[in-house]
């Protein structure tokens, strides 16, 4: 599989091909056996499985992307989405995690990196031994990542000298290969930041923090400190305040996986919520039966289709996306609005599910209270959704 070109129906419908659905399947079928029994306890203890990488790798879904001489599936990144899709559906946590490993990491270096950089890192990456994360966001630089970025690089003879500090990031504290960004240049703002493969156990890198988090429990999250880190020239990703390209198409990838992240967990909360109504007796009768909660699942169920459609088209419009490619564009106005669509109606629909749920959904160990926690991220992560206006807007007035 390497393009979509014919695969999909005509609009409206993306109908999927039967490759394309036989991947959906197979990889729904193995999140619902394999990685949904780890929810509860990641939620109530902030734990994370250690041999998840492993049975993700045993099944091809590391590195998807990633050619095979790499180690990786050879697939291309709609058949990524899918994968993700299911993952979200049965583990958002895991997804969360995934999600940041695979696209913001893997996708980024293959996309990115030199030959003898892929050849070094992706194998690692793509059979489980390594775990990779993406280090942008800082405590004070988050909505402008960029501008107020404070994370500095200085060239040293053969080494970069990395001070600074990363906030929020997935898959921080137990990261073994990851893509930070640091500028090289302060005077030239954005213009002046540069890309490096950070390594666990590189001198003057530590994990400051591992935070915890109302939703998405058990993925790891946490605050990076960078304390004169000694970084070999030779990982410095592309050249010298190119970093603005990689960052920006990296985002436009990262909104339509969190996008696609939102769809498999909304798809779960109308399940549960069907089978709740289904079975739930009042007055004598499921209430199914009641009008006003016939009305609530007609209304998800569209939102939800609504959603389905923006995100696969939007998935692949990011299938083929040139490297450098992003930041600008339709492709940059597509993903902000099907995130902000996604991130909008999954909140709506979720909040429908609780109120059927009624008392039952309040509690802190129902499964549809952790999707109703943690889908409040995807209104925040990878730029909120006051962002995603600004950059649709933006992109249309220009037209």
């Amino acid at each position: 599989m390497t393009n979509l070109e014919g695969a999909l129906g005509p609009l409206p419908g993306y109908e999927l091909t039967p490759e394309y659905q036989e991947v959906l399947d197979q990889s729904d079928r193995f999140a619902r056996e394999q990685l949904y029994d780890y929810q509860e306890k990641m939620d109530n203890e902030e734990w994370w499985p250690e041999d998840v990488y492993q049975k993700l790798a045993s099944v091809g879904y590391l590195g998807v992307t990633v050619p095979e001489e790499y180690g990786g599936a050879g697939m291309d990144f709609f058949a990524s989405t899918l994968i993700l899709q299911s993952i979200a559906k049965w583990n958002p946590a895991i997804s969360l995690s995934y999600g940041a490993h695979d696209n913001l990491c893997v996708n980024n270096i293959l996309r990115n990196a030199t030959e003898a950089q892929k050849k070094k890192y992706l194998p690692g990456l793509c059979d489980g031994t390594k775990i990779g994360a993406l280090g942008l966001t800082e405590p004070g630089a988050g909505s402008d990542a960029l501008g107020s970025m404070r994370t500095t690089a200085k060239r040293e003879g053969d080494y970069y000298i990395l001070n600074g500090s990363k906030m929020f990031i997935t898959n921080g504290p137990n990261a073994d290969v990851l893509l930070v960004y640091a500028k090289t240049n302060p005077d030239l703002g954005a213009k002046g930041i540069s890309a490096f493969i950070i390594e666990k156990g590189m001198p003057g890198f530590t994990v400051a923090q591992k935070l915890t988090k109302m939703g998405y429990r058990g993925s790891p999250t946490g605050e990076l400190v960078f304390d004169n880190c000694k970084v070999p020239a030779e990982n410095l990703v592309g050249e010298e305040n190119t970093g603005v390209a990689i960052v920006m198409s990296g985002l436009d990838l990262e909104r339509t996986f969190f996008a696609v992240s939102a769809l498999g967990t909304t798809e779960r909360a109308l399940e549960l919520a069907l089978e709740y109504a289904k079975t739930r007796q009042q007055f004598g009768k499921p209430i199914a039966a009641f009008q006003m909660i016939q009305a609530k699942l007609a209304e998800m169920y569209t939102s939800l289709e609504a959603m389905r459609s923006l995100v696969y088209r939007t998935a692949v419009a990011c299938n083929d996306l040139e490297k450098g490619g992003g930041g600008r564009g339709d492709i940059h106005k597509i993903s902000a609005a099907a995130i902000l669509f996604a991130a909008e109606n999954s909140k709506k629909i979720i909040d429908e599910a609780v109120q059927i749920f009624g008392g039952a959904g309040f509690l802190w160990e129902s499964e549809i209270n952790r999707l109703y926690r943690g889908i409040k991220l995807m209104e925040i992560g990878a730029g909120t959704n006051e962002v995603r206006k600004i950059i649709i807007s933006g992109e249309l007035l220009k037209e």
